[in-house]
């Protein structure tokens, strides 16, 4: 195995363990240990060798040299807490559009960022850099309106109050009124059909 590859392996698996220790604080234990192992596949595996540097994701290189990252497209397409990968038609039939994100992968959207930062960081992280991210992303993020704002204040939450108040703070406000929300319509169907 070449060094770019071992190095690229390292990056990605201990990406993967940092999303799924947050994950996991937030009681989402199966997506914490699915997450991201498409990038274990060859169509994502082999560019992110390719195009290792390390400080920064691959798939950023390859986009530089090439204009798009074959790589990306095959993730986005296959990990559903990339607000991309809830995109669709506009109703009107004019443009590609946003759609909003159900929460339990807006939450691994966080922990997928938070872990980003931590690595691609190092030792200059700190719990703004997420929020710092999005916000110079923001001109070209194909976000539903809905996310994004729920993004924004998560992220603004993680900046001024830390992990573990954020990660509290989604499992009980978001992640477990939503599971309240379905079991709730559940009831209400069965009802109405019996």
């Amino acid at each position: 195995m070449n060094r770019n590859a071992w190095n690229h392996f390292k990056v990605i698996t201990r990406h993967k363990w940092e999303v799924m220790k947050n994950c996991f604080r937030m009681g989402l234990y199966k997506q914490g240990l699915l997450h991201d192992l498409s990038k274990y596949s060859p169509a994502e595996f082999k560019m992110g060798v390719v195009y290792f540097q390390g400080n920064r994701s691959p798939n950023a290189a390859e986009r530089e040299e090439k204009g798009y990252s074959t790589a990306w497209m095959h993730h986005k397409g296959r990990n559903k807490h990339h607000f991309e990968y809830w995109t669709d038609v506009s109703k009107d039939k004019s443009c590609l559009a946003g759609v909003k994100m159900p929460p339990r992968y807006l939450a691994e959207m966080v922990a997928d960022r938070v872990a980003a930062s931590k690595i691609y960081k190092g030792k200059n992280y700190t719990d703004a850099a997420s929020l710092e991210y999005l916000k110079k992303s923001k001109d070209y993020t194909l976000m539903h309106p809905v996310t994004y704002r729920q993004l924004l204040f998560l992220l603004t939450m993680l900046a001024e109050k830390g992990e573990s108040k954020t990660f509290r703070y989604i499992r009980k406000n978001i992640l477990q009124n939503s599971e309240k929300s379905k079991k709730t319509e559940k009831t209400r169907k069965f009802t109405r059909n019996h």
